[in-house]
């Protein structure tokens, strides 16, 4: 899910053990293709059909843009004005407006269901693959295949493979038209395989799970995300502050972060955008400073939280919530 996860790739920031395999043998289509066998072998082990798996192997391919895509993630540091610059642009948020207006109906019935804000299940829609327009075009199977063959994750995208396949063993979707990001995160929702496993949702009933093509299924599954992972709608995600009175944020736990009431903050010194005190509600919040003291700085809620499962990155969580506040002011 994604800038991984970045969606997807930040959910790969765990490292697993190294496979002696890959270590002691040349990375090649020769190589992949005796590594494809050993995939096969272990999926008729864990009881997948057959014909499937047999199918599925048979169209694999070695993808090393895909592994040099995993080896080379983007180093250049940005600063979150343009990284929401790029992210949020004018454009996305005036699409993001139009396409809340036109599925509202939709909308709210989910995001009653769920307990999730609409305008969170578009403001994710959106940053995740631009509407629906960007969905990848990598075969899943061949780039998650690549990725283990090749070592450094290979229990985490082994497993994402065998995710893959329960998927198109259970009909959500042919093994053919499995298509996503280099990662191998799918559909609109950009969902890894065992994350859609866990999440994803037939909301129309058809026998589906469809976060590829069908809306209802693509707004419910990132509602049931939202809700399973403790979203809670009586709240909203945060909000920018500034600091006075010398403070310089020494207890924002950027690792840990502190997660205690407004009141303690507004003792140390934070206060609203525009000066004036916080609420005095009884919420507990976190201050992060994504860029130190001289970027922006925010009070973010335990949904703040909520949206760092999805992504681990502050970046990617204020830019999500800085487009839902956008399509709450219709601007």
């Amino acid at each position: 899910m994604g800038w991984v996860l970045r969606r997807c790739a930040l959910v790969f920031l765990v490292t697993f053990g190294t496979n002696s395999y890959a270590e002691t043998n040349e990375k090649s289509a020769a190589g992949f293709a005796q590594y494809a066998v050993k995939l096969q072998q272990e999926a008729l082990e864990k009881g997948f059909e057959s014909a499937l798996v047999d199918s599925v192997i048979a169209d694999l391919s070695y993808r090393p843009t895909v592994v040099k895509s995993d080896k080379n993630q983007p180093e250049k540091k940005i600063t979150l004005d343009s990284y929401l610059a790029t992210r949020v642009p004018d454009w996305k948020v005036k699409q993001a407006i139009e396409l809340y207006e036109a599925y509202k109906g939709l909308l709210d019935e989910i995001g009653q269901k769920y307990g999730v804000q609409p305008r969170f299940i578009v403001a994710l829609w959106g940053n995740e693959s631009n509407f629906g327009k960007i969905q990848g075009k990598f075969p899943v199977f061949s780039a998650l295949a690549s990725l283990a063959y090749e070592g450094r994750r290979e229990a985490l995208f082994k497993k994402q493979f065998f995710a893959a396949l329960q998927i198109v063993q259970e009909g959500h979707i042919s093994a053919s038209a499995l298509k996503g990001s280099w990662a191998g995160a799918m559909g609109q929702s950009q969902f890894m395989p065992t994350s859609f496993l866990h999440y994803a949702v037939d909301y129309d009933g058809d026998g589906k799970k469809d976060i590829w093509q069908t809306p209802a299924d693509v707004f419910a599954s990132i509602a049931n995300f939202l809700a399973s992972e403790g979203w809670d709608n009586n709240y909203t995600w945060g909000r920018q502050v500034k600091l006075v009175g010398g403070y310089q944020g020494e207890h924002q736990g950027l690792a840990k972060w502190d997660f205690v009431p407004l009141s303690v903050w507004q003792s140390r010194g934070v206060r609203k955008f525009d000066l004036s005190d916080l609420p005095s509600a009884d919420i507990k919040a976190s201050l992060i400073m994504p860029d130190g003291l001289n970027g922006r700085i925010y009070l973010v809620y335990s949904n703040f939280h909520t949206l760092m499962k999805w992504n681990r990155s502050s970046y990617f969580g204020i830019s999500v919530s800085y487009l839902a506040d956008r399509i709450k002011k219709g601007d």
